[in-house]
């Protein structure tokens, strides 16, 4: 009997996508084993199980044509799976399903007690058997595939290969007819979780016309005075694309091109910025959640002492060092009553009352409009900003004098301090430093080696690493700080705060990665461990990625959330409700599609260019008005014709056409196409796509 492999069919949603819509947007292994049955693809077909007329045609149609058809047909292993004997013992697996009665009891469910499902992917996975001295016989099946059980007995553990079997999404293995029936844990079946392996895009219902123009997009781009992106695409279980373009370093401090720069590649690392948010605190708060080790509603003073509240001090001027209303003053009493009461859970949905941008490493504030002869205020924030353990210390000194700006949970204000005192809490509980914490926990069991805070202290040249900021913190000169830097930034993270304060590792930002490994990371979220390790319990999952409020379902506990198309900015109109992930300044985004099982990791650097405007805007970079920087594109374009079975050519043609037209709408007032302005090289980019798809 053949099996298939069945892609779901669905019409593709046409869109008219431009930089309109988001241009201007910033916001272990296991023991060897033999392989009982390989894969054997046949000439590809698509399926019409209820469609005989169909099939008839498919019948006569050439070679050739079948070879074209984006899904795939396998054959089901000859005659029942076969186990084999581990040499050794089995690994200690973090499933491990007892049969009879799995559930622990027996009701009148009855089937259900020699059923279990497991998440898995089509063309891996693998199952361990150890079998109880007193079973004599059993029968066991595999997604309804028989397994051969005559050999088994209750000598050593046994391995199943299942990839000839398995499937995307659940999968369900039957432990039945046990003899004798009486007998208590009579089979153990160990799952290992799946992994990501190797595929391609067409596999996995993904056009590579749309990738192409992707990448042609991001190259016209780069022609016209783009920096460098990265992209990693995992679908169903499968890395199916990753590409790199443009250069570590693209321009010299003073705007001009950097032409000694080397190439960027798939292995090179970028600042993630707010992305390490995600990947760093949410990660260990979920694994230590589903761990018993934290509990959302443990407040902050659990953890960082009665110290958090009682020095808590009254700031009486704004975020420019002017005078703040007396009249808007909260008293101190009720600052610290706040503060005593904060929680895990109020700072992940960032309403901690916490000010968006306590600058502890500023010795003064910035403000518009100084007098001949004015210097900045003085900040009565700042801890220091020599980057140092005592620096560190300092900073959480202040944050814990830091006044709070609101009641906790009254409304949501997105702070970095929120995650600095988050990761905090994190080093606290662990005993250990972030990156350490993370590295032993995360990256180095699965096998990560181009994931790290401070990559030039962990192996890395700057070479390696994508710069960000053509001349230190100062905005193009505007900021003249001492102690900040002013040379190009990197292999060091560019957020002031987490260099400065908190030495390079903070909760907040400081995670560099390539968009592989970051990719891989991600998928984690979808299954909720990796081969022999298991991280998250779904039920963490389903609670940290669902909306935090009924009347806010663009965010769950720190995951930006899709909702109801109030992310497309960053993850395209085509992306499930529940899809979720972060963004970062520097130009990176991390999207996961559950209902498509879709991860997309894009890093750009787009902050190496020079200031567009100091006066102006002084975060406007250059980098940030080409389509390339806008991250939503991505999703967007990717998407088109996913997981339908049609020629999508003439579509792709119709939309960069419709993209060199909304270039030019968006260029700023008095702005030329043909003039030396960002916007205006982005939007002859466009024009340049467009003639290409000609």
């Amino acid at each position: 009997m053949k099996y298939r492999q069945l892609i779901a069919l669905t019409t593709a949603t046409v869109l008219a996508f431009s930089t309109a819509a988001c241009g201007t947007k910033d916001i272990e292994d296991a023991p060897a084993g033999i392989q009982i049955e390989t894969l054997q693809p046949e000439a590809e077909v698509q399926d019409s199980v209820d469609q005989p007329q169909q099939q008839a045609q498919e019948a006569q149609a050439p070679a050739e044509q079948k070879e074209s058809e984006k899904t795939e047909e396998v054959k089901a292993p000859q005659g029942p799976l076969k186990p084999e004997l581990v040499a050794g013992s089995a690994p200690k697996l973090p499933i491990r399903v007892s049969f009879p009665d799995w559930k622990g009891y027996t009701d009148n469910t009855l089937a259900m007690n020699s059923m279990y499902s497991f998440k898995g992917y089509h063309g891996q996975g693998e199952l361990f058997l150890t079998i109880s001295g007193k079973v004599e016989s059993f029968d066991m099946f595999v997604n309804g595939t028989p397994v051969d059980t005559q050999e088994i007995t209750s000598l050593g553990d046994w391995r199943i290969d299942i990839s000839s079997v398995t499937k995307n999404g659940e999968n369900t293995v039957q432990v039945s007819n046990i003899v004798p029936s009486s007998e208590k844990e009579a089979v153990i079946v160990g799952i290992p979780y799946p992994e990501v392996i190797s595929g391609t895009p067409e596999e996995e219902g993904i056009h590579p016309e749309a990738l192409k123009l992707i990448s042609d997009l991001i190259e016209t781009d780069i022609e016209n005075g783009f920096t460098s992106a990265q992209l990693a695409v995992v679908r169903n279980g499968r890395l199916v694309y990753e590409n790199a373009w443009g250069k570590t370093n693209t321009y010299q401090p003073n705007g001009l091109p950097n032409t000694d720069s080397p190439n960027v590649t798939t292995d090179t690392l970028y600042d993630l910025a707010s992305v390490t948010k995600m990947f760093s605190v949410n990660y260990a708060i979920q694994k230590l959640v589903t761990d018993g080790e934290v509990d959302l509603d443990d407040k902050i003073t659990k953890f960082l002492g009665d110290e958090f509240v009682t020095e808590t001090i009254q700031v009486t001027t704004d975020s420019k060092g002017d005078p703040k209303d007396p009249a808007s003053l909260i008293d101190l009493d009720t600052l610290k009553k706040w503060k005593s009461e904060l929680t895990i859970r109020e700072l992940l949905k960032h309403q901690g009352g916490f000010p968006a941008d306590p600058k502890y490493c500023a010795p003064k504030l910035y403000k518009d409009g100084l007098k001949p002869g004015e210097d900045y205020p003085e900040n009565p924030l700042f801890a220091g900003n020599v980057p140092s353990e005592e620096t560190k210390q300092a900073t959480v000194e202040m944050i814990c004098r830091t006044p709070l700006d609101y009641e906790p949970g009254t409304k949501t204000v997105y702070s970095d301090a929120d995650y600095m005192i988050l990761g905090l809490v994190v080093e606290k509980v662990t005993g250990k430093d972030l990156d350490t914490y993370l590295k032993k926990t995360f990256y180095e069991p699965m096998g990560l080696t181009h994931i790290t805070y401070n990559p030039l202290r962990n192996g890395f040249s700057k070479d390696d690493c994508a710069a960000t900021e053509l001349n230190g913190n100062t905005r193009d000169g505007l900021l003249n700080f001492e102690g900040y830097r002013t040379e190009t930034i990197q292999g060091e993270v560019h957020d002031e705060k987490a260099f400065y304060s908190m030495d390079g590792i903070s909760g907040h930002a400081g995670l560099f990665s390539n968009a592989t490994d970051l990719a891989k990371l991600a998928s984690v979220m979808l299954t909720g461990g990796y081969g022999e390790l298991s991280f998250f319990s779904p039920n963490i999952i389903d609670m940290f990625t669902s909306p935090k409020e009924e009347d806010a379902a663009n965010w769950g506990l720190g995951w930006w959330r899709q909702g109801e198309n109030q992310r497309v900015w960053y993850f395209g109109t085509q992306s499930e409700s529940g899809t979720f992930g972060h963004q970062g300044w520097t130009g990176t985004i991390v999207m996961i599609d559950p209902e498509r099982d879709l991860v997309i990791a894009y890093l750009t650097n787009k902050k190496n260019s020079r200031v567009t405007n100091v006066k102006k805007d002084a975060n406007k970079f250059d980098g940030d008005w080409y389509t390339s920087a806008t991250l939503g594109f991505v999703p967007e374009i990717l998407s088109i014709g996913m997981d339908a079975d049609v020629d999508i050519t003439q579509q792709l043609k119709s939309l960069t056409k419709d993209m060199a037209v909304s270039a030019k709408k968006i260029l700023p007032n008095g702005v030329s196409i043909d003039s030396s302005h960002p916007a205006a090289k982005s939007a002859r980019s466009k024009q340049q796509l467009a003639e290409l798809y000609k």
